[in-house]
């Protein structure tokens, strides 16, 4: 599944935990989460809550606006 956060500008945890239970479905039903588009500051607190690490999520460049 692709999660686009192009469009998103504002982000706190709940939204992690959101995809941290959605990317742990995923991986279950031998799925995966791709995370597109994050701007710099929802990509810090993805980093700073270890979302990126979390098997089966993988993040996929800034968003275009911002490259």
């Amino acid at each position: 599944m692709v999660v686009d956060l192009s469009e998103l500008v504002f982000a706190d945890f709940s939204l992690m935990v959101d995809l941290a239970v959605l990317a742990r479905r995923l991986r279950a039903s031998g799925g995966a989460t791709r995370v597109r588009g994050a701007q710099p500051q929802i990509m810090r607190l993805i980093e700073l809550v270890g979302l990126h690490r979390l098997p089966g999520v993988r993040l996929e460049g800034p968003s275009p606006a911002l490259a």
